[in-house]
């Protein structure tokens, strides 16, 4: 691997409600509002203005997720925002049909994430794979080993027995959530990413880990865990942490660079 390669960084910015909020285990009860949305992005995107590295923002329409409306006027501004300014947007959150997909590529998407649809439609996500290759992610959710659907409200069916299926159809890129520890700040969970890095190992797909980063210690293990699976795991997304002061966007992009 390549001794320089950095791992991605992927400040997160969840709407619902037309705010930016954050989740504790996924629950639309538990959650934290911020600032709006639109200001979020103006924020991260000013401290990639000095970064030199690939700069990204996984953004998420949480209330389409959850099947009780959507932000889609609101979306659309802050990936206006984050794409004029050179950041990349991964755009996540209730993607089920061929409409939702094309829209989110038409409003500048870079990649776009989806979750139940990839467990629910298989032949769907099958032409989607083949149409858009790359500029597809799938969301993997997981409880133990249950994938989790539906705004993480029912069950997906086992994680191994669907990622086989995934990978058959062509998926390049996971984004792997423990639902337990998302919005908890308790730390990665380490164990599965490296599972999953192992799995898919082989097929040349990419891993973004998701949930649980409390601290920069935890960037740094996932890192190293980017290094120990040969850059498999080759990005994290972040969100509580920073809204939570934890640390900061610039911090996490300094240390990276140590």
């Amino acid at each position: 691997m390549d001794e320089n390669l950095q791992l991605i960084l992927l400040p997160a910015i969840d709407i619902s409600d037309g705010q930016a909020v954050r989740l504790v285990r996924g629950k639309l009860d538990e959650q934290t509002r911020y600032a709006s949305p639109e200001k979020v992005a103006q924020e991260f995107a000013t401290v990639y203005s000095e970064h030199c590295g690939e700069n990204w923002v996984h953004l998420v329409d949480l209330d389409a997720a959850f099947g009780r409306g959507n932000n889609t006027t609101i979306i659309k501004e802050v990936v206006e925002i984050l794409v004029e300014q050179n950041v990349k947007v991964e755009l996540s959150g209730g993607i089920r049909s061929d409409e939702q997909l094309e829209y989110a590529i038409s409003i500048g998407a870079t990649r776009v994430n989806i979750g139940t649809s990839a467990i629910e439609n298989p032949e769907w996500t099958v032409a989607a794979l083949k149409k858009y290759g790359e500029k597809l992610a799938i969301g993997l959710d997981v409880r133990g080993e249950t994938l989790a659907a539906r705004g993480w409200v029912k069950e997906g069916g086992n994680l191994w027995e669907v990622l086989d299926r995934l990978l058959q159809d062509g998926a390049s890129r996971f984004v792997v959530t423990d639902v337990e520890k998302d919005g908890t700040l308790q730390g990665p969970n380490l164990q599965l990413l490296e599972q999953v890095a192992e799995y898919v190992k082989n097929s040349g797909a990419k891993i973004t880990a998701s949930g649980g980063i409390s601290n920069l210690e935890d960037l740094l293990k996932i890192q190293d865990l980017m290094t120990k699976t040969a850059g498999v795991v080759d990005s994290a997304i972040f969100g509580k942490a920073l809204y939570s002061k934890k640390f900061t966007l610039k911090q996490a992009l300094d240390i990276m660079q140590r």
